[in-house]
């Protein structure tokens, strides 16, 4: 039932009939068979053949089909792919984060720096004295302050513009019990 289709030989020996009544093919004669002198050619189909046995040994054993054989690898490959994929990603997340680290803490080395030096520079009475009359005004006893104010320095006492109300400072309430009480 198997053998259904195809042409088989007759078991004697001859060059028998078909099943299907055609005469069968003639045999190739040896010569025809064999290449002439080309050994590397014969060792290379071998090898080939080999290799072949060996494919549907592996596949004969695992009870897989070459298709199925490569489904289970392509999954293999995919879960490795997502068992590397977290552990890489946190790990070069956490690189980004130790260089940002790194470089924050070299540029507050270097504030830590400055601040040190304008210690040492605050540490001498001279310096602390002329910051003193420099930004806080102060005098000493028996000197005369004078301030030197430039035509092109606005006054801090302006009147606003004719035409704007002056705009009382404080909050709403201050504001209504300075109305009611006259002040």
């Amino acid at each position: 039932m198997a053998d259904r289709g195809r042409t088989t030989r007759n078991r004697r020996g001859g060059g028998g009939a078909t099943r299907a009544g055609r005469p069968a093919p003639a045999r190739r004669p040896e010569a025809a068979r064999r290449r002439t002198g080309d050994a590397d050619t014969t060792r290379a189909r071998l090898r080939r053949s080999l290799a072949a046995k060996r494919a549907s040994g592996a596949a004969k054993v695992l009870g897989m089909s070459t298709t199925r054989r490569a489904a289970v690898v392509a999954i293999v490959v995919c879960a490795l792919a997502f068992t590397i994929a977290v552990p890489l990603r946190t790990y070069l997340a956490q690189r980004t984060e130790v260089r940002e680290q790194q470089a924050q803490q070299a540029q507050l080395q270097q504030e830590v720096a400055q601040l040190q030096g304008r210690k040492a520079e605050l540490s001498d009475p001279a310096q602390v004295e002329a910051e003193a009359r420099r930004r806080l005004r102060y005098v000493k006893p028996g000197e005369t302050p004078y301030i030197v104010q430039l035509p092109e320095d606005k006054a801090p006492d302006a009147a606003p513009p004719a035409g704007q109300q002056q705009v009382a400072g404080g909050s709403w309430y201050e504001n209504l019990w300075n109305q009611v009480s006259g002040g």
